[in-house]
């Protein structure tokens, strides 16, 4: 099938890679022409594993093409996804200015049936103001389908779970569009639930929303570990083993960040209020997370009185392993809360250093995990990347002022480190 996707972003660039690579053919559309040609020779401007080989195979294919022209792209194709960013605003409700615009240059193109899919996360009844866009400036009087079709994507593992997703979901108001959406997901072989087109977008705040409320409900509960001498991950494990529950998201912390869970959440708790509902039980998630960076910074500074010309080296700056997306990164705000308070930090990261780095005016940004530990006062995994578990610990502890270890993340084994010599603490355990 011709599938446009408009928005060559993180979910955009994702989907259409995977659409082609199932056999659809695939434009992608993007007003960023240096990102067209950097797409357009093989190179991506995001980490995500596996991505850029599919890429390069697709464009060598001929399924998978890059335009700046949302015209040249809706012409060849029936299915037009909107994959365009949806910001958070500081009220915590989402910017659609970037969905009105498209629907509005859509609705210009428009010169035969097409079915336009909603694809970025946007709160309830979007699909609708859509719709009415479409309506409104389709002089053309073009018919044509919206339907809302949320991602489920976990960034570094984004392909992974497109190509094998767990549910496929699409809300759609007509039998043409629906059977459409089947063709197009039929190769992935996975569940497909169709709902009406209101119920598809909540489906997706809902369920980030509660995985959100599960990180924050270990966290509370790793608290009361640490008060009363219990291990979190044993609490966890033995939680995670009713199928009721599941062991996924049970992962004590020091709080989600990223490009979803903070926003989703938020809109959300907006969403609620403006209809009519208040819920509380959210914006207590909310205020557990942005708690648990605080008792962590608390930690550090009972460790070391104060932190003013303390040297601290800080493992990790992604809101998350496998990805160099350092939006709401939880790393991050530990890096600028103690540079404000007079801490000289040297960090490293894997893949998020460059994005990274005009955040931290500053900090040192250094070539090797080993390096942060230079004379330092302290050290912290603030992301769970693997390759942390594999450094030299031994060195790094050589290098240190004092063998303070803080895991933000639990992923070291403490015993290892304690017989490594370190000071180490962690959280819940």
């Amino acid at each position: 099938m011709n599938l446009a996707i408009i928005g060559s972003g993180y979910v955009g660039l994702v989907t259409g890679t995977c659409f082609a690579e199932v056999g659809h053919n695939v434009i992608c559309v993007d007003n960023d022409a240096k990102k067209v040609e950097m797409l357009r020779a093989g190179r991506i401007p995001i980490y995500e594993p596996g991505l850029e080989d599919l890429i390069k195979k697709n464009v060598a294919a001929g399924r998978l093409s890059f335009t700046t022209s949302i015209q040249d792209a809706i012409d060849k194709s029936l299915v037009v996804f909107i994959a365009v960013p949806t910001p958070p605003q500081p009220d915590g409700s989402v910017d659609l200015s970037y969905i009105e615009a498209v629907a509005r240059e859509i609705a210009g193109v428009l010169t035969d049936y097409r079915v336009i899919v909603d694809k970025s996360t946007v709160p309830v009844k979007t699909g609708e103001k859509v719709a009415q866009t479409i309506n409104r400036y389709n002089k053309k009087g073009v018919t044509f389908d919206v339907v809302s079709n949320p991602e489920f994507l976990r960034e570094g593992s984004a392909v992974a779970d497109l190509m094998k997703p767990d549910r496929i979901v699409f809300g759609t108001s007509t039998e043409k569009a629906t059977e459409i959406m089947t063709e197009i997901y039929k190769p992935f072989n996975a569940p497909i639930l169709v709902t009406d087109l209101n119920s598809a977008e909540l489906i997706k705040h809902a369920s980030n929303s509660f995985l959100a409320l599960k990180i924050s409900y270990i966290n509370a509960v790793a608290a009361i570990c640490e008060a009363s001498g219990a291990d979190v991950e044993k609490v966890a494990e033995g939680m995670g083993a009713d199928h009721r529950i599941g062991r996924a998201f049970l992962n004590a912390g020091i709080g989600y960040g990223g490009s979803c869970f903070p926003k989703d959440l938020s809109a959300f708790i907006r969403i609620s209020d403006d209809l009519g509902y208040d819920f509380k039980l959210l914006k207590q998630v909310e205020e557990i997370n942005r708690g648990q960076r605080e008792r962590f910074l608390r930690k550090i500074r009972e460790s070391l009185w104060v932190l003013r010309d303390k040297k601290i080296g800080v493992l990790g700056l992604a809101f998350k392993g496998n990805t160099d997306d350092v939006r709401s990164s939880v790393a991050i705000e530990l890096v600028k809360e103690m540079v404000k308070e007079g801490a000289k930090v040297r960090a490293y990261d894997p893949k998020a250093m460059e994005k990274a780095a005009p955040m931290l005016p500053g900090v040192t940004l250094t070539a090797t995990a080993e390096e942060v530990a230079e004379g330092a006062d302290a050290v912290i995994v603030a992301t769970e990347w693997t390759d942390f578990k594999t450094v030299d610990w031994k060195k790094i502890k050589q290098a240190m002022n004092s063998p303070l270890l803080f895991d933000g993340r639990n992923l070291l084994d403490p015993a290892k480190m304690k017989a490594l010599g370190f000071d180490y603490s962690s959280i819940g355990r």
